[in-house]
């Protein structure tokens, strides 16, 4: 066996795991951040009418319909003496770190310029931020090929995820006192330049020790298809058109309440001390970093396809509470017990698909990470939209249309409580008739595999004799 041929079967490395979950750090607090705060911020701290924040988000995501299959397919094409994803993740993260401080300095004068601000603003950061989660995402099946060293990496990848989620929930509130008090406009600014500095940390590591790419697929870039081709391939994928639906149901969630919570916290639970609102979405992932494990053991045990159909059942069952609790004690109950839920749901996502690239490269003869995660990023930002469509829908509903903290009634309660548990709870239910209809089952994907490794082996051959 050639010495090629050995880098290509080594064991499963601790180091490289970690090296590489690491990356995940960066791109959970970018993410999170965004998520937990922008609608806060612009909507009870700058003032923005709701309906001027979904127009927003509505015009975002036609322009994420074309930059996100767009970087996915370029990235595929790519060949560079650096591999196909390193170089872009090196050009995204600096423009990353510093739109993650100009997103809280917006232009305070009419309406119209706030919403022009907010609007370009969202729309530059999320141009940087999907060219850097998509590559670094789009390394993942290849750096672990094994289900079983999947599982593994994943959970050490999701560790860091939710050391990223523990940040982007807590640190914030440390610069601000009440997340949704004009007064403390530029505190949001000061956490964001202490963030700024967290993402470049961890994206500095994984740059300089976290990413390989292997030489058997260094030639797969000749044969990569078009945009539009890589499109309709994808979409023809009965996995991937099940596993996105699925995916939509899961992000329309975990976007859906770390969004809502301040606005929860502060007029359900009466809680305005905003460290208190963010412990609770802390005990939340710290939770999920225990439950991980679990869910590890159940997806050896019972599959991809199964695992998360059940990690999602669980996740509604968990979120019931929030239609019933009003205080703080009982609160962190309740997130606590959410993140079982929750961390079936983050560990299972990048593993299912996996599964549906490794499928699709028997079928094609080449990996198309890129593709299938562009697309992919693009049904997650459509989340987004429903998100942001839901609450619009709701807060008009109530009277709450521009924010109104002395406006508060029934009605605006049982809205915010709806935002928490009826609407989470729909979305997982799709999710989970979706992932009934996954075609590739535990004895399926083993089979893959096997077909796959001999695929990789042949590849490298080549590869090497050329």
């Amino acid at each position: 066996m050639s010495k090629e041929t050995k880098k290509t079967e080594e064991f499963f490395s601790l180091r490289k795991a970690a090296t590489y979950g690491v990356g995940q750090f960066s791109d959970t607090i970018a993410s999170q951040m965004f998520t937990f705060l922008i609608f806060t911020f612009y909507y009870a701290v700058v003032g923005l009418d709701v309906t001027y924040i979904t127009i927003g988000f509505i015009i975002w995501a036609i322009w994420n319909a074309l930059n996100d299959p767009l970087l996915g397919a370029l990235s595929d094409r790519t060949r560079t003496k650096w591999g196909r994803r390193k170089p872009y993740i090196i050009v995204a993260f600096i423009p990353l770190c510093v739109i993650m401080i100009f997103l809280w300095t917006p232009v305070l004068t009419t309406d119209i310029t706030k919403f022009i601000y907010f609007l370009f603003i969202i729309i530059l950061w999320e141009f940087f931020y999907t060219m850097y989660d998509l590559n670094y995402a789009s390394l993942f099946p290849e750096m672990f090929l094994k289900l079983s060293d999947r599982a593994k990496a994943n959970t050490i990848k999701q560790i860091f995820t939710v050391l990223g989620l523990i940040f982007a929930f807590i640190m914030p509130t440390f610069f601000i006192p009440e997340l949704a008090n004009p007064i403390y406009i530029a505190e949001y600014s000061y956490a964001g330049i202490f963030m700024c500095i967290c993402i470049a940390i961890g994206a500095i590591i994984l740059i300089k020790f976290g990413i390989r790419e292997r030489i058997e697929f260094s030639d797969d870039y000749k044969k990569a298809p078009s945009l539009l081709k890589s499109l309709k391939v994808s979409m023809k994928n009965k996995g991937f058109r099940t596993f996105i639906i699925a995916n939509l149901g899961h992000w329309f969630v975990v976007g859906m309440l770390p969004t809502i919570v301040p606005l929860y916290g502060l007029f359900v639970l009466n809680e305005s001390n905003s460290t208190i609102l963010g412990l609770l979405l802390g005990v939340t992932f710290i939770s999920a970093a225990i439950f991980v494990f679990f869910w590890r053991w159940v997806v050896v045990k019972v599959g991809v396809k199964k695992g998360l159909m059940m990690s999602m059942t669980t996740f509604i069952i968990t979120l019931l509470p929030f239609m019933f609790i009003s205080d703080v004690i009982t609160a962190f109950i309740a997130f606590f017990l959410v993140g079982i839920g929750l961390a079936g749901d983050i560990l299972y996502v990048d593993l299912v698909l996996a599964a549906v690239i490794d499928e699709d490269e028997l079928t094609t003869g080449i990996r198309r990470e890129g593709g299938y995660y562009g697309i992919n990023a693009l049904i997650t930002k459509l989340s987004t939209i429903l998100i942001f469509l839901t609450i619009s829908i709701v807060f008009t509903s109530v009277g709450w249309a521009v924010f109104d903290p002395l406006g508060t009634t029934e009605q605006t309660i049982f809205g915010l409580r709806s935002l928490m548990f009826i609407f989470p709870a729909i979305a997982l239910c799709i999710g989970i008739v979706s992932m009934s209809r996954f075609p590739i089952t535990k004895e399926k994907y083993e089979q893959i595999k096997l077909e796959a490794d001999k695929l990789h082996k042949e590849k490298l051959e080549k590869h090497i004799s050329v």
